[in-house]
């Protein structure tokens, strides 16, 4: 066993694991956020994206021990008392259908926009390139990251 300690959308973690756990595993089973689903352990979905010091990652290609000191930011962590702008132009913007995908995408576009607060279509496309969906064909996930951008820089006005 190894002895981590992770903040966890705002709380502190501290546990002795399996050094071949992975992360995902961790936040699922240990920390209890099950927001963040298990897809294809292999890396080639993105539903299992998180943000690990700011920046998105899957959360099945990590190991729990990697993760040591970290920040970590869930799709449960994204809400402060109401929804994230990107929760809220998903919702509005029907960007989900068996919703499987949806915290990874979300999470992925977190970053996407921190990177780039108002990208064009293309860079949409391009910033979530690592993550899955088969049900949406993606062009209302588009529209939802562009009308969170949106939001957020008339937020920023």
């Amino acid at each position: 066993m190894t002895q981590v300690s992770m903040t966890i959308d705002g709380v502190r973690y501290d546990d002795d694991v399996e050094p071949r756990m992975l992360l995902v595993h961790y936040l699922r089973e240990v920390a209890g956020r099950i927001g963040t689903p298990i897809g294809c352990d292999t890396s080639n979905c993105g539903t299992c994206t998180v943000l690990l010091n700011g920046l998105s990652a899957k959360s099945c290609s990590v190991l729990a021990v990697q993760a040591d000191g970290a920040e970590i930011t869930t799709i449960q962590g994204m809400a402060n008392g109401e929804w994230h702008p990107l929760q809220q132009a998903f919702h509005e913007e029907h960007a989900l259908q068996c919703g499987y995908c949806t915290p990874g995408m979300i999470m992925a576009a977190a970053d996407l926009l921190r990177d780039n607060p108002n990208p064009t279509e293309q860079e949409v496309r391009e910033g979530l390139e690592g993550n899955l969906c088969r049900c949406t064909g993606y062009q209302n996930i588009v529209r939802a990251v562009r009308r969170a951008a949106s939001a957020s820089q008339g937020a920023a006005e």
